[in-house]
């Protein structure tokens, strides 16, 4: 069984502050107290000096103990809350969000 890193990069537009970062990342953390197996969630503006952003402005990641903890989460009433709060501030919506989980 291994783990999950569930990576998301996303493109906030410029209207959306600090503020509403804040309460995103909240809204993610609040998710380990009702999804089991979730773990560690990280939330950070993007620092890489390389330029390959490619627009994306922000990041998270979240650890779970195994892809059925992954997949509990997204099915989850309170992650389609969360998500669908993330996806209203960003460029273009789902456009701007990109998805990658891997194995670790």
């Amino acid at each position: 069984m291994k783990m999950i890193r569930h990576c998301v990069f996303v493109k906030f537009r410029n209207d959306v502050g600090v503020g509403e970062h804040k309460a995103i990342h909240a809204d993610l953390e609040a998710l380990r107290q009702v999804v089991d197996g979730m773990d560690a969630v990280k939330f950070s503006a993007n620092v890489s000096p390389e330029p390959f952003a490619r627009g994306f402005t922000h990041g998270f990641t979240i650890d779970f103990r195994d892809a059925a903890a992954r997949d509990a989460y997204l099915v989850h009433e309170a992650h389609q809350r969360a998500g669908a709060r993330l996806v209203a501030g960003l460029e273009g919506g789902t456009d701007g969000l990109m998805v990658f989980d891997l194995e670790i």
